[in-house]
């Protein structure tokens, strides 16, 4: 169904499964049998994917969407809490690769994301070069307001530094 309706924009790899394959993943999420949320970030010119869909390629932008997308779809309809998709998000892929990151502690690494995870956000004017998704135009909650890097503002949602 979203092939139909998005087109090459839903092209990915692994694509796009049924429903009970989106159940049984939000499941092994909740009961820690998968423990990190990634994104694999594939931009592609709008050329690239106005190609017929055998030859466009496969991926979609993630970065600017996957934190929306979680709390929208995870912790808004109740299948995880805020905390434990922070963690799965960010304390669980840095000690994963052992990174100096993932965590607050005085000394520590000082990088941030603050977020309103009650405002809306509406994808579609996006900081990446690309804009290869299907979710340009959907009602999503969870803004990123500002983040921080070695303690450095990097990102504002008034501007990008």
């Amino acid at each position: 169904e979203a092939a139909i309706r998005y087109g090459t924009m839903a092209k990915m790899n692994p694509p796009l499964r049924e429903e009970e394959d989106r159940l049984a993943i939000i499941q092994g999420l909740a009961d820690g049998t998968i423990d990190i949320i990634a994104t694999d970030h594939a931009p592609h010119t709008t050329e690239e994917k106005a190609r017929p869909v055998t030859q466009a390629p496969s991926g979609i932008i993630g970065l600017e969407t996957a934190l929306p997308l979680a709390i929208t779809g995870l912790v808004n309809e109740g299948y995880l809490t805020l905390s434990r998709l922070l963690r799965l998000m960010s304390t669980n892929p840095a000690n994963l690769y052992h990174l100096d990151a993932g965590y607050l502690a005085e000394n520590g690494p000082a990088d941030l994301v603050l977020i309103d995870t009650a405002a809306e956000v509406i994808p579609g004017n996006y900081a990446s070069k690309a804009s290869n998704t299907p979710l340009t135009g959907w009602s999503l909650k969870g803004k990123v307001v500002k983040t921080m890097a070695s303690g450095k503002v990097v990102y504002s949602s008034e501007e990008v530094l």
